[in-house]
């Protein structure tokens, strides 16, 4: 474990006693977050569905019992007003969403519903609780009008998105904007700004129709590994990478305020943006086993390219991303390969959190 002196240089210990609420806690993103920031010295609560997959990481790392998490929707006004009143958080991290592609598809009134309606029921349950000093509103890279160019996005491009996730996250960051405007421009306000992250992997995942995830269950259960877009690019990413920067945008939103509301992209370097099968191959190849194969796609539609442009990040918040994507994978598949040879997984997910704070930028 890491020294005190350590914990320190992580975040200054900034979040050390702070009062910290997470939506979307039982998800992938959520239970590294909430684990990182209890080992921050956060006081951390969470609000969350129960887990919607079998195994999860939530429960995988028995983070139920190391978090006080009340399971409700965020569609659930009164129970989610009462959560924020009861606990009166200082900072707010939304994660809470529909956050899959090929899902919203089958279920586009949910994905509205959820990721609208339902920031709009986080961001009104944090005003009227008056406590939130800090909110981090987690979108997506995907919020962008993909025009399928080689180059990063940049936070000022236009909002759009082709299918039902994709364009309600841009709805997410229009209506975010309007409601910054609109509210919290006074004195009794707090500073909220949205955070844009590329794809992201890492231990725990076990969404469908997610590629790595999809990699490790076919290899687990022994049988090829379909991909549907061979030579579609995406921005890799492990977990940790857009975290940190969530970290550090909340920080800057606590001591410094609204001059940081605004959008911001947290995303790889270039030579991060790998296709999917290069990624599917890496995943074999660390592994050690599995075969890859090219599966009839259907007809829904799925970008073919998509980047970020993080140079705003850098400049105004001094993030940087810290691993590669052959990092990044090879830590993902580390932490699948340990979980299904029946090691326990908390002290490990820490010691990866950890070797992460030692070489972050």
């Amino acid at each position: 474990m890491e020294s005190l002196e350590g914990l320190i240089v992580a975040f200054n210990n900034f979040y050390s006693g702070k009062k910290v609420l997470v939506t979307g806690a039982t998800g992938f993103k959520g239970s590294w977050l909430v684990l990182w920031l209890k080992k921050l010295g956060a006081d951390v609560h969470g609000y969350a569905l129960a887990p919607n997959t079998k195994p999860s990481m939530f429960e995988a790392l028995n983070i139920g019992n190391q978090v006080l998490t009340v399971f409700g929707d965020i569609l659930e006004r009164e129970k989610l007003q009462k959560t924020f009143d009861d606990f009166r958080p200082e900072i707010v991290f939304h994660l809470a969403a529909q956050p899959l592609v090929r899902l919203s598809y089958a279920e586009p009134v949910l994905t509205y519903e959820t990721n609208v309606i339902g920031t709009l029921n986080v961001l009104e349950a944090a005003r009227k609780c008056g406590s939130v000093k800090a909110f981090v509103n987690v979108t997506t890279d995907k919020c962008y009008e993909n025009k399928e160019v080689a180059k990063g996005y940049t936070e000022d491009c236009p909002m759009g998105g082709y299918d039902p996730y994709s364009s309600s996250k841009g709805c997410v960051e229009i209506l975010s904007s309007s409601y910054r405007r609109s509210f919290l421009m006074k004195e009794d306000g707090y500073a909220m700004a949205t955070a844009r992250a590329g794809n992201v992997i890492g231990g725990g995942d076990w969404a469908l129709d997610r590629l790595v995830p999809d990699c490790i269950r076919s290899i687990n259960d022994g049988i090829k590994i379909e991909i549907r877009n061979p030579v579609a690019v995406r921005p890799w990413q492990h977990v940790l990478e857009p975290l940190s920067g969530y970290m550090v945008l909340a920080e800057k939103l606590y001591t410094q305020g609204i001059i940081f509301a605004q959008g911001y992209n947290f995303g790889p370097d270039e030579d991060s943006v790998l296709t999917v099968a290069e990624v599917s191959k890496l995943v074999t190849e660390y592994y050690g086993k599995g075969e890859v194969v090219v599966h009839k796609r259907d007809d829904l539609h799925e970008a073919g390219l998509l980047m970020l442009n993080v140079e705003k990040a850098a400049k105004e918040l001094e993030w940087h991303p810290t691993w590669t994507a052959r990092t990044a994978i090879k830590e993902t598949v580390e932490w699948y390969r340990r979980f299904y040879a029946g090691e326990e997984m908390n002290a490990f997910t820490l010691d990866q959190i950890e070797k992460f704070e030692r070489e972050r930028k």
